[in-house]
């Protein structure tokens, strides 16, 4: 595992003999027990040592991976190959190569970057240059300047790096950010209340989460001001004051320590260097077709899974010692980043996924058969006693169906147990905190958690319902049949057209079983231009033809 690979992938039958050549060997991968950690990490280092070695090269291998998809998902970027594939770019990483929005996302920018930075390329595909760092400097790292930066992050660690970058663009820190969790109880008159203003503050503000909703409540009242005589919160909120009992602390941000254990380990001294991956090269010129493109964005994708499964399991494994401690990090995510070059939060992720499996024999036997990352995730937030029931529902569903099936029914059973959890930065609880006051002294009341929140919805629909109140159009009736979300099979965007199946210039009318929702792009780009086609009645009985072939989504193949 320590070889760099470095066979030449221009041509598809090389491309594929590279893939194979850069598989990940068999690894027993064996949810550990109790004891069999005990062992591991209290028998001796040698054992504990082995599974770090083993990590930081296979977090190589991934990195020389993602570097070949970073270039393939800016090649797919281009012309009309993603509308010929049907579907986003976000929606074709995370249905068909098992990659988050965020991490595509920043894997394509990279890809693009890399076209322009011929210096930062080859060192970042020789492996010299690790994947994170390259990431960091890729903003500065042109012209003239290519040279230095490219050098920089070739030695520097990445707290080093990042500082530089943004020092160099004149660019502030961001504060690290803690992260909570509210949770309410709610009768079914104080839910009525608190459903309909959260459903108004989507309409005052289009594309809002629930949290960002839950603030614009709060600060209505807080504008409010409270009345003469009681007490209250600065009108800025302060996070770092005690929050209450209605929050609790879900994860947090890094300290400054990491620049102390930097400089008291030496840069990690003690540990192994392990050797860089030659990236897999991705070259297509502008004849490629979408299909080729995605042929070898798909191959990349099947050797990645092979080394992701070592990773998880050992990060996983490492992460559970709490190994990363005794080498002088300041956390996982620090180790993450440093020693494997890898996102962090990635990485953790990943890790917490892994020892959730072991716990779960049903997640266990749902990965036996084949099940992906992306759909593991969400099946591991189900009770286990019902994991086993959802693995038909998972391999036959997009990603993006079974997310919102599996956030459905977590919503039915919090609203039968008449509770409410909403996820949020400290500096948003910091203002409902304020509001949940500020009621309470208008009140002179300790009211609960959820009586604050329905004051607070009532409020709000009171300010804003009658001047908000949207007309109810035809097109308004059909996207709220389809949940405000596209209908295009594993699209996750919101809808803001509808489409008529049989179009009006052909006889098709109004009528509701007519007229589906659809995203702009997938309306104009890949309806209108031909590339993708529906018929049949909405909203259940819909068949779709990608290319004149019947199609269900991408990565259902």
């Amino acid at each position: 595992m320590d070889a760099a690979h470095a066979t030449d992938a221009t041509a598809p039958d090389a491309f594929e003999a590279w893939a194979r050549s850069f598989a990940a060997p068999p690894i027993d991968l064996d949810p550990p027990s109790g004891a069999d950690l005990h062992q591991l990490f209290h028998g001796g280092e040698v054992e504990a040592d082995l599974h770090e070695r083993i990590l930081a090269s296979s977090a190589r291998a991934m990195g020389a991976l993602e570097v070949g998809l970073a270039e393939g998902l800016h090649a797919l970027r281009q012309g009309d190959r993603l509308a010929r594939l049907g579907c986003h770019l976000d929606d074709y990483a995370r249905e068909v190569l098992d990659l988050g929005k965020r991490a595509a996302e920043s894997l394509a920018a990279l890809g693009a970057g890399l076209r322009s930075r011929p210096l930062l390329r080859e060192a970042l595909r020789s492996g010299r240059v690790r994947l994170r760092a390259a990431q960091a400097v890729l903003p500065v790292a042109f012209g003239e300047a290519e040279a230095a930066w490219v050098e920089w992050a070739a030695s520097g660690t990445v707290r080093e790096v990042e500082g530089a970058v943004r020092r160099a663009r004149s660019v502030e820190p961001e504060p690290d950010e803690d992260w909570v969790r509210l949770g309410a109880r709610l009768s079914d008159d104080e839910r009525l209340v608190v459903d309909a203003a959260l459903d108004l503050a989507g309409e005052v503000m289009p594309g809002s989460g629930r949290m960002e909703r839950l603030e614009a409540m709060a600060q209505e009242v807080l504008g409010s001001g409270p009345p003469p005589g009681t007490p209250s919160r600065p009108a800025d909120p302060d996070a770092s004051q005690p929050l209450g009992a209605a929050f609790r602390p879900i994860g947090g941000g890094e300290s400054a320590r990491r620049a102390v254990l930097e400089r008291e380990t030496e840069g990690w001294a003690i540990l192994e260097r392990t050797p860089g991956w030659a990236a897999p090269d991705v070259p297509l010129d502008e004849s490629a077709g979408a299909a080729e493109v995605d042929r070898r964005l798909r191959s990349l994708a099947r050797v990645r899974k092979g080394w992701d499964e070592i990773v998880g399991s050992c990060a996983a494994i490492v992460k559970r010692s709490r190994m990363h401690v005794q080498l002088g990090f300041a956390s996982f995510r620090h180790f993450a980043e440093e020693r494997l070059g890898l996102d962090g939060k990635t990485v953790e992720q990943r890790a917490k996924l892994e020892e959730r499996i072991w716990r779960s024999p049903a997640l266990q036997e749902a990965r036996r058969q084949g099940v992906s990352y992306e759909r593991l995730r969400l099946l591991a937030q189900l009770p286990e006693a019902e994991i086993a029931s959802w693995v038909p529902r998972a391999k036959a569903l997009t990603v993006i169906a079974l997310r919102r099936k599996v956030e459905a029914e977590t919503e039915r059973k919090m609203r039968a147990s008449h509770r409410m959890g909403v996820a949020m930065p400290k500096r948003i609880a910091a203002v409902l905190a304020a509001a949940f006051d500020a009621v309470r002294a208008l009140a002179g009341a300790a009211l609960s958690a959820g009586s604050c929140l329905a004051f607070m919805a009532a409020r709000f629909v009171e300010t804003w319902g009658a001047a908000a109140k949207p007309k109810r159009t035809r097109a308004r009736k059909v996207r709220e049949r389809d949940g405000g979300w596209c209908q295009v099979p594993g699209c996750s965007h919101r809808a803001t057209h509808g489409h008529h199946i049989i179009f009006r210039s052909q006889g098709g009318g109004d009528e509701p079983p007519n007229v589906t929702s659809l995203c702009a792009w997938h309306h104009l780009r890949c309806i209108h231009d031909g590339y993708l086609r529906v018929s049949g009645r909405a909203p259940g009985e819909l068949t779709w033809l990608l290319g004149g072939e019947p199609w269900r989504g991408p990565g259902m193949d």
